[in-house]
């Protein structure tokens, strides 16, 4: 009998959660014609679900924003649709979320952490971690996150399923249109053109792409750019390099701002904020290299997006991250600014390295993908629909 299956894609426009969201339900879509998929999705109807197949509706929850309405709202809301399960693709459950539900847990940075302190901030790691002990099966995207899920929380390991995430296929077209110069694969090399025109962009670059936040490591970063610019400032070919820096704002961040001045990096180190995601495949694929120096992960999509994008990667040896990258990056250690520098400088300079890790890199970042990922979460669906049958007679 055909499953009723809600899925709340209401953050499909987030950064890192919606690269998730957006290529679960399209990948659910190429494999599963029997089930009936109900995708929860903001005011206004996401672009990203347009050309689903007849199983998939889209069914819209006006209301924007979390306040403690939305522990009973929200879960009213949920049981109108009838569901035989729901997914929830982050771990921001309701209080009184209706059973069965699957949550998918990205990582556990809010956990470990959290720098918010009082009563509030209680309250938000009760929820955090009674949504996922009530959960009918918990999704975790590396064996990382699946031991931190189990050792921090509790969680029954016979309710954690782990399930690697992907990088948007989008990542990979790069080399299929290198391959078919002058077929219908669009002007590639004129499109990367035109985007680092638009951003005054005509020096060699360093890039880092995610969110700006104490674990992401981003001061130590720029200590790290700062010694290989001084060592390279009379190198022919990385004389003009700089930092470019997307994902955040810069003004939201004292700390980052307080390394780039004590660094005397101003000139160097640039934040473009949030970008376009056609912009931003063509930073990955215009870098000199991409560093990745977190000291904590959930799993780490950022260094295989760039890999797909045929660009060599420097990132964390710690957490998830040599899980995700293997041995197809240069790994450093993210709390020793000098390691972290000489990794960046024998990416730079060593041609052979540099050819080798993007040839490497490549293949990794192929080994994962989101048919097999919709296929394993397929399986987390009607085996908790199945159980929960059992139950109920």
């Amino acid at each position: 009998m055909p499953l009723r299956i809600v899925i709340d894609v209401r953050r499909v426009k987030d950064f890192g959660i919606g690269t998730y969201i957006r290529n679960l339900v399209k990948a659910l879509a190429g494999i599963d014609s029997a089930d009936h998929y109900t995708l929860i999705a903001e005011d206004d109807f996401p672009q990203e679900f347009e050309g689903l197949p007849p199983n998939f509706e889209t069914v819209l929850y006006g209301i924007h924003g979390w306040n403690a309405a939305e522990h009973l709202r929200f879960p009213m809301f949920l049981k109108r649709q009838a569901p035989d399960l729901v997914h929830i693709p982050l771990n921001e459950v309701p209080l009184l979320m209706p059973k069965p539900y699957v949550v998918t847990i990205h990582d556990m940075s809010s956990f470990l952490f959290g720098n918010r302190k009082g009563i509030r901030e209680n309250v938000r790691l009760y929820n955090f971690r009674r949504g996922l002990m009530r959960a009918d099966a918990v999704i975790a995207v590396s064996a990382n996150t699946r031991r931190d899920v189990e050792n921090l929380l509790g969680v029954p390991a016979s309710r954690i399923r782990q399930v690697y995430s992907a990088p948007d296929p989008k990542f990979f077209e790069h080399n299929a249109v290198s391959q078919s110069e002058g077929e219908a694969g669009g002007d590639w090399p004129g499109e990367r053109r035109r985007v680092l025109e638009r951003y005054q962009i005509d020096y060699p670059f360093i890039l880092y792409s995610g969110r700006i936040r104490p674990h992401k490591n981003v001061p130590r970063l720029v200590e790290a750019f700062a010694v290989v610019k001084g060592r390279l400032e009379s190198h022919p070919a990385f004389k003009e390099l700089r930092l470019i820096i997307i994902g955040d704002e810069i003004t939201t961040h004292p700390e980052v701002r307080r390394a780039v001045i004590q660094t005397r990096m101003e000139q160097c180190v640039r934040f473009l904020g949030f970008v376009p995601f056609d912009t931003l495949k063509m930073f990955y694929a215009s870098a000199s290299a991409f560093i990745f120096p977190s000291l904590y992960e959930g799993f780490g999509l950022p260094p295989l997006e760039a890999m797909a994008s045929g660009t060599p990667v420097i990132a964390s040896k710690l957490s998830s991250l040599p899980e995700a990258v293997a041995e197809a990056a240069m790994l450093i250690n993210p709390e020793n600014v000098f390691d972290m520098a000489r990794g960046i400088e024998e990416v730079l300079l060593d041609d052979n390295l540099r050819a080798t890790l993007v040839e490497q890199g490549y293949a990794r970042a192929r080994q994962f993908n989101w048919r097999r990922t919709a296929e394993q979460v397929l399986e987390v669906y009607r085996e908790v629909a199945q159980e929960a049958t059992r139950a109920s007679h």
